[in-house]
């Protein structure tokens, strides 16, 4: 059986929303990595997770990413995904 296919929209504290599909693989939450570089410019990585365990994981790589690329900071942020049927406006 095909499954449906949907939006998802996830709302970041700093008000940024990121909207994925139309999709119908069953990701549950969104995360991103605000990175700060040695030069002052900014990186931004971001993924989604098929569940909130999946997507903490992500954050156990950030030591080593800092490390390699030379971050001077970074935030890690985890938001939930709303479904929808249609686009947002």
């Amino acid at each position: 059986m095909k499954r449906r296919k949907r939006y998802l929209t996830a709302t970041m504290p700093d008000g940024y929303v990121k909207t994925i599909g139309p999709t119908s693989d069953p990701f549950t939450h969104y995360w991103r990595i605000v990175a700060i570089l040695q030069n002052g410019k900014t990186e931004v990585f971001w993924g989604h997770a098929r569940s909130l365990t999946e997507a903490k994981s992500k954050k156990a790589a950030t030591q080593e990413a800092a490390k390699m690329r030379g971050w001077t900071s970074w935030q890690f942020e985890i938001a939930e995904l709303v479904e929808s049927d249609t686009p947002p406006d």
